[in-house]
């Protein structure tokens, strides 16, 4: 009896991390490409690249076969909650697994959660990623110059912070070797660009609940220059949660700074693609990584 309680109580934990908010958001691409999973990876799992208030950050690695020496960190995050899951279940997440079978490592890149943290907390655990992770490239199979980055809603806006911080020195934060921690390639999903008139007590989102001085800090539309890296937006004209007019308003940025940039607009789509909303979010990601962090197959 014992047994069977220890066994109904695991599956029920898995299946609730499958249904975490990193999950749900693009609920109709959980299915692996063409039906299977990239052969025999290597996943490292809980792999700690810092800690705070004596708790470790970590990360999770899936290594192809086969590698084509780039990496994609995903920033796990919605409502700036960084949720665990088994890394194993990359594979339902159809750009992840297109990925690692395009031979990327792929990085499943956690921070400090609200309520206990909040959105600079948050960004300040992402750079200090990318600074052990330029460190450590060569350990997992990867260059540090070819480091792509993506991410939805709250995990956009942490990638866009990293693509408009290439030197570190505009908003804080990280402790890569010579104080860099750039990335070649950003693919941001509805990213809240400009969070100075968001930020205040929340009852849905209360990362957001932090000293509105700030709020420049924080807001990736304020820190775009020309370094910054080539940036992929993905927005639906639907989203009442994060309005499309973010996305265009920091392209308009990007497109003064002349940072490569594209702003790719779904239809009638909301806060999260579903269908051939996914597909094509999916199709128009892996173009671009492959644009930017794998140019031998053009």
């Amino acid at each position: 009896m014992t047994r069977q309680y220890l066994t109904l109580a695991l599956l029920g934990l898995i299946l609730a991390s499958l249904s975490s908010p990193f999950l749900a958001a693009q609920e109709a691409a959980l299915e692996p490409a063409n039906g299977v999973a990239s052969a025999n990876p290597a996943i490292i799992a809980d792999v700690v690249y810092g800690h705070k208030m004596g708790m470790a950050l970590t990360l999770d690695v899936v290594r192809p076969a086969e590698q084509n020496g780039a990496a994609v960190i995903f920033v796990v995050s919605g409502g700036w909650n960084s949720n665990w899951f088994p890394p194993e279940t990359y594979t339902r997440v159809d750009l992840l697994n297109q990925l690692v079978q395009k031979g990327y490592v792929v990085i499943m890149l956690r921070h400090g959660s609200a309520p206990m943290f909040k959105v600079p907390d948050a960004v300040a655990d992402v750079k200090k990623a990318i600074g052990f992770l330029h460190e450590h490239a060569g350990d997992y199979g990867f260059e540090a110059g070819r480091i792509g980055v993506c991410g939805m809603s709250a995990g956009g806006h942490l990638s866009l912070m990293l693509g408009t911080d290439t030197n570190q020195k505009k908003s804080g934060g990280g402790t890569g070797a010579g104080n860099t921690a750039q990335v070649a390639a950003v693919v941001a999903y509805f990213p809240p660009t400009d969070l100075r008139t968001m930020i205040g007590p929340s009852g849905d989102f209360p990362a957001l609940d932090f000293d509105a001085k700030k709020g420049d800090e924080v807001s990736p539309i304020v820190h775009v220059t020309a370094d910054d890296a080539p940036t992929l937006l993905v927005h639906g004209t639907r989203d009442r949660m994060v309005p499309l007019r973010h996305s265009e308003q920091i392209r308009a940025k990007f497109d003064e700074g002349k940072v490569p940039c594209e702003l790719v607009v779904i239809d009638g789509a909301g806060h999260g693609f579903r269908g051939d909303d996914a597909k094509q979010a999916t199709k128009v990601s892996l173009e671009w990584f492959d644009r930017y962090l794998n140019p031998a197959i053009e």
